[in-house]
């Protein structure tokens, strides 16, 4: 894949770290060693996936003349902080449409990524409720800054769509890379599949890249039935986008719906204790609503001899830890247990 050819603002000028969780494997038994791409160490606020579909999506909102960023998340979207952060490290302004995917969740002085948003001077934030049609609310505000002779850009939810996802398949590219230099060969990969666009773009790097590698997706919102589908629609367009020749089937698309518990950032005692485990263990920190949950789905799936066979497998670390504080309650309680 000659990616080069894309339109990019660079945010991270350097690899990020992959690295073996040595005694986190051991803990678990000792059996395939896990590795971690540490994504949580991107640039901009705090790191985290988004910033490599930012550099996408980005360069292409300069080229349009964009003066406004408009995108749209959950209450403590890792998204929202961090495209907040592009606009502001290119001179852009930025309005955030927060959805309550859980009723009345949203607090204006809460901490995590909420607090975050303040202090990275958003423009305008705009609550809506929980299955609200994000594009049209965000279509809403970008109509209303158009009146005003504003040029407004609409980063869509995760920034998942093929032109952000085409950084995960520069992450693909990324990884391999690493690999060579280190001399180290995975058997299996492990992602969160929210959006789509992380899961896609990696799958398709992979496939790009002719590696070889299964690709597993752990759920954290939607079940399986609607989830697959969406990753192989996205994977198919990104593929198509970026002239991959290589086959990409609805069978390559892997995800498990096991770890999302009551629903989309409700705790489950399986991300704590995930979350829990690997600070103790590793001193990295997860978070509750992506990472936790992945982790949580690795672990069981790690136990139950889902790697057997394996050598070495590797867990993407898409960032989020501002939204623990957030839920200091929540892992107090689980201490005091």
């Amino acid at each position: 894949m000659n990616l080069a050819k894309f339109p990019r603002r660079i945010y991270t000028p350097y690899e990020t770290p992959l690295q073996p969780l040595d005694k986190l494997t051991a803990v678990l038994g000792g059996g395939p060693r896990i590795w971690m791409k540490r994504d949580d160490m991107l640039g901009l606020a705090m790191g985290g996936n988004k910033t490599r579909k930012l550099e996408f999506l980005m360069a292409d909102a300069l080229a349009k003349g964009a003066d406004t960023i408009i995108t749209c998340g959950a209450v403590q979207s890792n998204h929202c902080r961090l495209t907040l952060a592009a606009a502001v490290t290119e001179g852009l302004k930025c309005h955030l449409v927060i959805e309550q995917r859980v009723p009345n969740s949203y607090n204006e002085h809460a901490s995590g990524n909420n607090f975050l948003y303040h202090m990275l001077g958003v423009e305008g934030i705009h609550v809506v409720d929980g299955g609200s049609d994000m594009m049209a609310e965000m279509q809403k505000v970008a109509d209303e800054l158009t009146a005003q002779g504003r040029k407004p850009y609409i980063v869509p939810g995760g920034g998942s769509n093929v032109i952000g996802a085409t950084g995960y398949a520069a992450c693909a590219q990324e990884i391999l890379n690493q690999c060579f230099k280190m001399g180290v060969s995975f058997d299996h990969m492990i992602c969160t599949s929210g959006s789509t666009g992380t899961h896609a773009g990696l799958l398709v790097g992979l496939k790009g890249e002719n590696a070889n590698i299964p690709l597993t997706g752990i759920g954290i919102n939607k079940p399986v039935p609607i989830q697959k589908p969406n990753v192989y629609k996205l994977a198919k367009a990104l593929a198509e986008h970026l002239g991959v020749q290589t086959p990409i089937t609805e069978d390559d698309v892997i995800v498990f719906d096991d770890y999302v518990g009551p629903g989309y950032s409700r705790v489950t005692e399986g991300m704590v204790e995930a979350v829990s485990l690997v600070a103790k263990t590793e001193g990295i920190l997860l978070d509750p609503v992506y990472t936790g949950k992945t982790m949580a789905g690795m672990i069981d799936l790690y136990k139950k001899g889902y790697f057997d066979g394996c050598k070495n497998i590797m867990f993407l670390h898409t960032g989020g830890s501002p939204a623990l504080f957030a839920y200091t309650d929540t892992f107090f309680a689980a201490e005091e247990k």
